[in-house]
């Protein structure tokens, strides 16, 4: 018979990683992160269960491991037979789901919402799903971004896909209906930059 305490030890290890991976450009995430402790709060009591390997959370729900967060209105975490994992996160109306990372190695943050954002372990996937917007922040300036229906990180490949919803048969194409936006914001040029003496 598998220990209560042990087996409880253990899923929450596996939260915390999940919740961790699940970042947007882990690949290029605040590698200090990792060994960072795992925080979880919410405003109504969680469920843990050991033999289904689901947790779910729900109000107000604050994911923090290091300079990772998401924010939710509530958040389930799955374990599969074959030892994969997934994580939904679900917003509420008028407000999405979050998630926000530091990148390493530079002074950039990658942010996004949508309706709801979900994980996929085995993939090593995120996708931002309904009124999705994902963004890179320059400092505390936006740079990239990305709106569509769905957006889709492949951290695996370090690729996005961007879609749009269906637009109905017959219904003019306007913003938001069925379009997808991104802004490439280029890099400054370190040469165009007013450069500044030193004093003598």
């Amino acid at each position: 018979m598998v220990c209560k305490f042990c087996a409880a030890m253990k899923f929450r290890c596996v939260l915390a990683y999940l919740l961790c991976a699940a970042a947007l450009a882990s690949a290029h995430a605040e590698k200090a992160d990792r060994g960072k402790p795992l925080t979880l709060e919410a405003d109504q009591p969680g469920t843990v269960d050991l033999l289904k390997q689901v947790a779910v959370f729900s109000g107000n729900v604050v994911v923090a491991q290091g300079t990772m967060s998401i924010r939710a209105d509530r958040v389930e975490v799955r374990e599969r037979p074959d030892g994969h994992r997934s994580a939904t996160a679900f917003g509420s109306i008028g407000k999405p789901a979050a998630f926000r990372q530091k990148r390493d190695g530079v002074d950039e943050t990658i942010e996004g919402y949508a309706d709801r954002i979900e994980y996929d372990s085995r993939g090593d996937v995120v996708r931002f799903i309904g009124n999705a917007q994902v963004r890179r922040l320059r400092g505390a300036t936006p740079a990239d971004e990305v709106t569509g229906s769905v957006i889709t990180y492949d951290n695996g490949n370090e690729t996005f896909s961007v879609q749009g919803a269906a637009v109905a048969p017959g219904a003019a194409s306007t913003p938001g209906n069925g379009r997808v936006r991104v802004v490439i914001t280029p890099k400054p040029d370190p040469a165009s930059s007013p450069s500044v003496e030193p004093r003598r």
